[in-house]
């Protein structure tokens, strides 16, 4: 039987990284677990979203089967990481040291610009992560962002302004601190709903990273291919089993929107603490 691949996330965006997942593992199982009860992540302490993320891979693990987990949320991944890794005996993977491997591959300059919630901007994950593949990092906090998407407005006019104003100012930044950028990181789940708005206001010569889809090439090479099979037959639909803490039908809802596909089914479990 093909193993179970879980992915956690805070609540939504992390389904971008299962619809990256599902275009490259088209045969494989999957339990996609978001904590909404307890969202936003990024407004709680560490030891606080450690609890919460813990729970949440226990529970994909303990009760649901999964042999591998993918940490869809970029806080918990910045925050949360090792205590997960030390709470579940399988492999565990991230986001951030994928979207920095990838940003790795794409710059020539290395310099690389991370545009992100304040959560994870200030902990300076992807920044250590650009590091330590020997890049410089600049990052920006883009806090309207994430609203505008779950508004809908992945399209509007306000939304392509905001983003345009954000960069605008990340990349005066890098100027004063004498950086040639020619990469720019989606350090959000949500982020990959605005690419299109996001290519088209950055400088040519500014490659997009979308972290969502390089978690996906991550996990597929990590998991040594494991769940990977045939072309799916186009009448069968892949095998997801969603989970939410709070506000299944929201879940559902806004789910279809960041997965692109109808999010059907989501079963409501209860972490406790």
């Amino acid at each position: 039987m093909t193993p179970i691949i879980g992915v956690f996330d805070s609540g939504f965006g992390g389904l971008t990284v299962l619809r990256a997942l599902l275009e490259r593992l088209p045969q494989a199982r999957f339990a996609f677990l978001g904590d909404t009860a307890r969202l936003p992540y990024g407004s709680k302490s560490r030891r606080t979203i450690a609890h919460y993320a813990v729970e949440g891979a226990q529970f994909l693990v303990r009760e649901q089967g999964a042999e591998s987990l993918v940490i869809a949320c970029n806080t918990a991944s910045a925050l949360a990481l090792d205590a997960i890794q030390d709470a579940v005996p399988v492999p565990v993977l991230g986001v951030i040291e994928p979207g920095a491997a990838a940003a790795k591959a794409a710059s020539r300059s290395g310099d690389v610009l991370v545009i992100a919630t304040d959560a994870t901007v200030h902990s300076h994950a992807y920044a250590a992560a650009c590091h330590a593949q020997g890049m410089r990092a600049l990052e920006k906090a883009c806090p309207l962002l994430v609203p505008l998407v779950e508004e809908g407005w992945t399209e509007h006019p306000v939304t392509g302004e905001v983003i345009r104003i954000y960069l605008d100012e990340l990349l005066s930044h890098a100027a004063a601190d004498g950086l040639r950028p020619d990469a720019l990181v989606l350090g959000c789940t949500h982020y990959p709903l605005l690419r299109p708005l996001i290519e088209r206001a950055v400088p040519a010569g500014i490659r997009v990273i979308d972290s969502a889809e390089a978690t996906a090439e991550a996990a597929l090479r990590q998991f040594d291919g494991r769940a990977a099979g045939p072309p799916p037959d186009p009448s069968q639909e892949s095998s997801v089993r969603f989970f939410a803490t709070d506000s299944v039908e929201k879940f559902g809802r806004l789910g279809s929107r960041f997965l692109a596909r109808p999010v059907r089914n989501v079963e409501l479990v209860d972490l406790g603490g």
